[in-house]
Order: C-alpha cells, then sequence, then structure tokens
C-alpha cells in the first residue's frame, strides 16, 4: 500500500528551502516614501539597514532568526534602529527607501536612484 501525499506537501519543504524564501523576500521588497512609513517608524517597527549591507540578506537572516548574525550586523553599526536625526531628514525631504516587512520589522535602506545623486 502506498502513502496518500497531499497534493501541497511539497509546500513544507519550500518553507525551509533559502533560495525561495529569498525570492519572495526580493518579490516583497519595494522602495516606498518615509512618509508613508511614519506610522512604524512611530511604533518603534523600522530597521535601518547600511546602504554597505544587502537588504534581501538583513531580512534574510531576521526571518530566519539569525541573532548571532543579526547581533553582530547591530555591534557592527550595519543595522539598527532608525534615528530620530534620520528620520527627520527623511521626513523634510521626502526620501524614497528601499523596504521589505519582516514582521513585526520594517527594515529600510537609502540607495539613492541614479536620478537622485544629480
Amino acid at each position: 500500500m502506498t502513502a496518500i501525499t497531499p497534493s501541497d506537501a511539497h509546500l513544507i519543504d519550500d518553507e525551509h528551502n533559502p533560495e525561495l524564501i529569498k525570492a519572495k523576500i526580493i518579490s516583497e521588497t519595494a522602495r516606498i516614501n518615509w512618509l508613508e512609513l511614519q506610522k512604524f517608524y512611530a511604533a518603534g517597527s523600522v530597521i535601518s539597514v547600511e546602504p554597505t549591507l544587502d537588504l534581501v540578506e538583513a531580512a534574510f537572516a531576521f526571518s530566519c532568526d539569525d541573532k548571532a548574525l543579526v547581533t553582530d550586523w547591530l555591534a557592527g553599526g550595519l543595522l539598527g534602529r532608525t534615528t530620530e536625526q534620520q528620520a527627520q531628514l527623511w521626513f523634510n525631504n521626502k526620501t524614497e527607501l528601499w523596504a521589505v516587512v519582516i514582521s513585526p520589522w520594517v527594515l529600510v535602506q537609502h540607495k539613492p536612484l541614479a536620478n537622485e545623486l544629480n
């Protein structure tokens, strides 16, 4: 007798596939104006990611609860809660940021587009 496998049994393995998780993170990453993130900042949920750190890698570490890696990045200043000064600057400039939600956090990164550098 053979075992009956539910039609969505493959999804169990997919949940733990790093490449699929990263692909999902990429698909959920978008540019957003800082003004639209104010309520999340007020709730203390916004984490700033330095431009030298890959936003997708940071989000992946958060999604996998990789405490050691996140702690290293925090200690190295590569990510942290968005400061009041940074929030005010982004507010004043109506800055557009890359953002992704890894609940309960919103990770943001300021990487200006080429037309914003001139």
